[in-house]
């Protein structure tokens, strides 16, 4: 071969070469935007899967919140509180609720602590501080004087099973063996002239409503 033709021939083989590199370089340059394109648009896939998720778990259903504007007067933290009252049987979970302390003192005249610490499912209806209060201060302390009547007067707040907001309304025995008339619905609830001013309130062993009014039995 003459030495113009070995020229040529390599000068064409070093074209060949060089275009097959430039091929294959673009084809790596795609496959590796193709990766990364792949890459980017799964991750947000998977963090919107995610997130509902965790938002869920984390929300707490409707039926189990506290509800009503006497929850206000509830503590945010410590014994007292929603969170603090639900790891203590209901009796124990009042005496640490500043709003409940005279029924809690009328519980104990009555020899009722044990009693309900120990049932198992209750529903008790607590009158507030300020529902004592509204009863003449004569009758009020007869009637802690008089321990069969309290025993009444406080077992006819007491039902004997465990009532959600959304089986609340209608006819319950109590635990003094008469009725208790519940109306209303959703989170406005009323027995007689008395209002559910915070309801819904767990404790390790009774659902709680208190109540702006004590609850008197007829007689």
């Amino acid at each position: 071969m003459n030495t113009k033709l070995r020229t040529r021939t390599l000068g064409i083989a070093a074209i060949a070469l060089t275009a097959s590199m430039s091929l294959a370089a673009c084809g790596s340059d795609s496959d590796t935007d193709s990766t990364a394109s792949d890459t980017t648009s799964s991750s947000p896939s998977e963090s919107a899967s995610e997130t509902p998720s965790e938002t869920t778990s984390e929300t707490p259903a409707a039926d189990d919140a506290p509800f009503g504007p006497g929850c206000a007067g509830v503590p945010t933290s410590g014994e007292g509180s929603v969170e603090g009252m639900a790891d203590d049987p209901v009796a124990t979970a009042a005496s640490n609720n500043p709003l409940l302390k005279t029924l809690v003192a009328a519980v104990t005249e009555a020899g009722l602590v044990d009693t309900l610490n120990s049932a198992e499912n209750l529903t008790v209806f607590a009158p507030t501080d300020d529902a004592f209060a509204a009863i003449p201060k004569k009758d009020l302390n007869a009637l802690l004087k008089d321990k069969e009547m309290l025993t009444t007067v406080l077992t006819h707040h007491v039902i004997g099973e465990r009532l959600s907001p959304a089986d609340l309304a209608g006819e319950h025995e109590t635990l003094a063996g008469d009725m208790l008339t519940v109306d209303g619905s959703g989170e406005d609830f009323t027995i007689g002239d008395a209002s559910v001013v915070c309801g819904n309130v767990q404790t390790a062993n009774a659902t709680v409503y208190v109540v702006d009014q004590v609850l008197m039995p007829e007689m």
